[in-house]
């Protein structure tokens, strides 16, 4: 999973209504600079659902390199209890599933005006 939800999410706790992770897993390997934010990871999704978030929102193809990192990590949400939004696409890790979700997940972020239509 990109390092960037966890930073976010200790420095900004409950900030965030919505969370879109589109072909994201946890890195296990735990390499590069960011490895840390991984640490204590029960403790930082606690810190996340502590206030539920509107949509936490995951998307991943059935081809993707993570698909199983993907799903190890959505089982630690179930076990957890921890709702979620679920939309396994065909394909892989490509640029085509990501427009894909950044599609369906923003139509569930922004409320549109109701007009009257005369």
């Amino acid at each position: 999973m990109d390092s960037t939800l966890f930073t976010f999410q200790r420095f900004y706790p409950g900030r965030f209504d919505y969370v879109g992770l589109f072909s994201a897993a946890i890195n296990k390997q735990g390499k590069g600079a960011n490895a840390d934010v991984y640490d204590n990871l029960d403790e930082k999704l606690s810190a996340q659902f502590r206030t539920t978030p509107k949509l936490y929102w995951i998307g991943i193809g059935k081809a993707d390199f993570l698909y199983k990192d993907n799903a190890d990590f959505r089982k630690k949400l179930d076990a957890k209890g921890y709702p979620y939004t679920y939309v396994e696409t065909d394909g892989g890790h490509i640029w085509r599933n990501w427009r894909i979700y950044l599609t369906e997940f923003v139509q569930k972020t922004v409320k549109y005006p109701r007009t009257a239509v005369t």
